[in-house]
């Protein structure tokens, strides 16, 4: 199921044509995608989802074109190289997937190409080279180790957007000599928005009800700045209100804590980047 799919899905659960999403999700990955119903449209694009957590399944021994599961195979490693894979090795090659990296995204991916999408080029035949790109993956730790089947590990990934955990499968398969691809990937993490708060579709379908309220969303993913009743009247009403001191994006908030606006300072006053609550 792809994210298009996803927001089609709500647009008949929830009757509303105003949905959308921020960020993508893998057709073959599970977990959190951020919805945005009616008002909370509006915050889509001001939302600071850099930072995104994985539980990956990589399958070593057998590398891939689109570096998954859905790929053709393209190597695969003779018993005794896969045997000579060691849980040190293992280690050592994930610890120099860890921290600031050049990755290369794999070829199947959404990177532009001539302004069209890498994996559209693949799927007509086009051969595709992409260039390496700075990532930042914060955390690559293995959970678990299994020989049989086959020889695969469970992952915890937390990494900056536009890291490709598809690609770490596929380098840390290069790396150990016996290939490697992702046979499975749950995101459990995005920006502040975690498993916790998520609901299923099909929970979606018996009730619902959302994940959390717009005031909740804007106080859960911008810090907040509380004001006074004369100045929640006038950021309802889009007037000039001083600068909150606060570096980066914030939510504007009445003393009720209902979600008002989302602002900069720019000089010594707040500048709107959008009013949630207007006059």
């Amino acid at each position: 199921m792809t994210s298009h799919d996803v927001v089609a899905r709500m647009r008949r659960i929830m009757g509303t044509r105003k949905i959308g999403h921020a960020g993508t999700l893998d057709p073959m990955a599970t977990g959190v995608l951020v919805i945005g119903v009616e008002r909370a449209t509006k915050l889509l694009g001001h939302l600071a989802l850099d930072r995104k957590s994985y539980l990956a399944t990589i399958t070593l021994g057998v590398a891939t074109t689109t570096d998954d599961a859905e790929g053709e195979p393209l190597t695969e490693a003779a018993p005794a190289a896969l045997a000579a894979v060691t849980e040190a090795g293992i280690d050592t090659a994930i610890a120099e997937l860890t921290g600031e990296i050049q990755q290369v995204p794999s070829a199947v991916s959404a990177v532009k190409v001539d302004g069209e999408r890498a994996y559209a080029k693949v799927r007509a035949g086009e051969k595709v080279e992409l260039a390496a790109r700075p990532v930042t993956v914060h955390r690559f730790d293995r959970l678990a180790l299994r020989t049989e089947p086959r020889l695969e590990i469970d992952a915890l990934v937390d990494c900056s957007s536009g890291t490709y955990v598809r690609a770490l499968a596929r380098d840390l398969g290069a790396a150990l000599g016996v290939g490697g691809h992702l046979t499975a990937l749950r995101r459990t993490e995005v920006g502040p928005f975690g498993l916790a708060t998520a609901r299923t579709l099909e929970r979606l379908e018996q009730d619902s009800a959302l994940s959390l309220s717009l005031d909740e969303a804007v106080t859960t993913a911008f810090a907040s700045h509380a004001v006074d009743a004369a100045t929640a009247r006038a950021v309802r009403y889009g007037q000039r209100i001083p600068a909150a001191g606060i570096g980066g994006s914030y939510g504007i908030v009445d003393a009720e804590g209902r979600a008002l606006a989302i602002a900069t300072d720019q000089g010594g006053h707040a500048k709107y980047l959008v009013v949630l609550a207007p006059a």
